[in-house]
């Protein structure tokens, strides 16, 4: 047969730009395809990228050559590096985004790409032999043919936009959404259900009393979220924080049969940690007040976001409660909220390269996946497409595990676990994530990312540069010592126990920073100001790692454990009838995979790693 492509991705929103960029690295020749191609790099919800857990997902992006860091460095107008006052693990990068410098940006990333081909038109359907991708057809009639097809529908998917009592079919608001797809993959009997995200009103910031409103401001020094971004060159601007009351409680209150979520209209459930503002009204029936972010959505625009008061209330009703809000009451509303539902794929039923296990080479990646987001999506995607590359080079798939990356978190729990509201990422996922810094994305991945094919020659040259400061760095600070006699004339409280230790060693104590040691190893004051702050976390963080990394190792050898394909849980002895219908489901690949499926029990797995172990005794003999 003779392939128009290699590879096909259907969506250009985050996880499709993502995917399609990788799998064009990878060396495949792939083409996106997408209604209209001057919406690619939309972000169709909030204008920020980043945040807890978030930019750690974006910084992992950006160590493997992804798009997303990048071109949120060329966009951002408001920098901020969350908790910054609490440790390195737990600090969150957080960008306000201008809209329009966004998707001009990624448009342009996506046209100047090799190996990639954007195509305009829907897909209705995929093409099949047997249970092997062949292509896609388009809603123009064209039939297009690759070995491997990344979908990446977002909301698309029998898309439903609620607005109090109205009903617009939409993958988002005026465009339309995918019936036909949605259709094929109920037909393929599939595991799906409906979820629903949503978004506020839009504002006129020229009609926001600015001066009656708390203002945030941007960091001093924005930190970017790429390695190969020098500085931030886009102008910072600030936002204003305002509060809901008990006015608009009232209101929300006594009409909240009038929302789409209460009225019964709306089957599928929305994201947890971004709830509605009747949400919060009702759930929250004892707080008396929440906090609205008011975000600029771009440097000449003078639409604002207010993140806080996401609803699907009717037009009248979200007029009279946001100017009831301090400092709205003269605002102009540009567009209302609304409420979108949407079909998804149980993720459990792909494996952890994102492959369907149904299909041969059809590949899932975002909100398609039950996630909510853009840095969850554009993570799957860069996944999802380096693996329909190299499945349709012939080549094995690839992972990260969980010790190696929040997208191994990330991946693993959709797999595993699946879900039952829009998954988001926080840090507190993740249980290496002391290993697992913002910081140090590229020391963990980019080596993978190099072997796999899919960094360049700027980023793979810059890395090792870094890599190599880095590790002089650490053999400097290693190789210089001091006694605790000598310490103590430094002014350091240290046990005086006669044992010589190194700058390396006495960054650790809490009391003495980079500075103090410094000024006491004068030989070290060469060494560049980014590499100290790196040396600076890791030796704070060096103890707690190590034995972290023991417990990494310990864990890995029976986690890593591969149960076989096709393997009978009915001849295990001990698993009940319920944990034995979860795990032939999800049919786990490793014991470490069979760990975290709910409702397998510390004693059910343990019979089952007995019965693996023994099995594979069995065949070696």
């Amino acid at each position: 047969m003779a392939y128009d492509f290699e590879v096909i991705v259907i969506g250009g929103g985050h996880a499709g730009c993502e995917a399609a960029a990788a799998a064009a690295r990878a060396g495949a020749q792939t083409a996106l395809i997408t209604h209209r191609a001057d919406t690619i790099g939309e972000m169709s919800c909030n204008p920020a990228i980043g945040g807890l857990g978030k930019g750690h997902l974006v910084r992992e992006i950006d160590a493997l050559d992804g798009l997303m860091g990048r071109i949120a460095d060329q966009s951002g107008i408001q920098f901020r590096l969350l908790n910054r006052s609490k440790g390195p693990a737990v600090r969150g990068p957080r960008a306000q985004i201008d809209r329009s410098l966004y998707r001009t940006h990624m448009q342009a990333a996506i046209a100047e790409q090799e190996n990639l081909t954007v195509l305009e038109d829907g897909v209705e359907d995929l093409v099949l032999s047997g249970q092997t991708v062949t292509g896609v057809v388009g809603a123009s009639g064209q039939t297009y043919l690759a070995k491997a097809v990344v979908v990446t529908t977002g909301t698309f998917l029998k898309g439903i936009i609620h607005r109090g009592e109205e009903r617009i079919p939409a993958g988002r608001l005026g465009e339309k959404p995918a019936i036909g797809l949605s259709d094929r993959l109920y037909g393929l009997g599939l595991p799906m259900g409906r979820l629903k995200t949503g978004t506020p009103a839009r504002l006129d910031g020229r009609t926001i009393d600015w001066d009656r409103l708390e203002m945030q401001p941007a960091d001093e020094e924005p930190v970017p979220f790429s390695d190969l971004t020098g500085r931030i060159e886009v102008p910072q601007v600030a936002c204003g924080i305002t509060y809901t009351n008990k006015h608009v409680h009232d209101l929300i209150a006594k009409n909240i049969e009038q929302s789409a979520v209460y009225s019964g209209a709306i089957a599928g459930r929305g994201p947890r940690y971004c709830p509605s503002i009747e949400d919060k009204v009702h759930r929250f029936a004892d707080r008396d007040r929440h906090q609205i972010f008011l975000e600029p959505e771009g440097l000449d625009d003078h639409t604002v976001y207010p993140n806080g008061i996401s609803t699907s209330l009717p037009a009248d009703l979200q007029n009279a409660f946001i100017r009831e809000i301090e400092g709205l009451d003269k605002v102009n509303i540009l567009e209302h909220g609304y409420a979108i539902e949407y079909d998804y794929v149980d993720p459990r039923a792909l494996g952890r390269d994102l492959q369907l296990q149904a299909l041969n080479g059809v590949y899932l990646a975002g909100q398609i996946n039950g996630t909510t987001g853009y840095e969850e999506a554009g993570a799957q995607g860069l996944m999802a497409g380096l693996n329909a590359a190299r499945f349709a080079q012939g080549m094995d798939r690839v992972t990260i595990s969980r010790d190696q990356g929040y997208i191994g978190v990330l991946i693993d729990d959709l797999v595993t676990r699946g879900v039952t509201e829009p998954y988001r990422m926080f840090t507190s996922r993740a249980e290496y994530r002391l290993s697992l810094r913002s910081d140090n994305s590229d020391q963990r991945l980019t080596p993978m990312g190099i072997e796999w094919g899919i960094v360049g020659e700027k980023r793979a040259e810059m890395f090792h540069v870094k890599h190599s400061k880095l590790n002089a760095a650490r053999e400097a600070f290693q190789g210089v010592k001091m006694t605790p006699s000598e310490a103590r004339t430094h002014g350091w409280v240290i046990n005086q126990d006669g044992t010589r230790r190194s700058a390396w060693d006495y960054l650790a104590y809490p009391d003495i920073d980079m500075g103090m040691v410094l000024k006491a190893f004068p030989e070290l004051q060469g060494i560049d100001g980014k590499t100290l702050t790196q040396v600076d976390i890791e030796a704070s963080y060096a103890n707690y790692i190590e034995r972290q990394a023991q417990d990494i190792q310990a864990l890995r050898r029976d986690e890593a454990l591969r149960i076989p394909v096709g393997f009978d849980y009915a001849s295990v002895g001990g698993l009940s009838n319920e944990v034995r219908s979860k795990l032939e489901a999800v049919k786990p690949e490793t014991i470490g995979q069979a760990s975290r499926v709910e409702g397998v029990t510390p004693g059910a797995l343990t019979a089952l790693l007995a019965y693996v172990k023994r099995s594979g005794r069995r065949k070696s003999a």
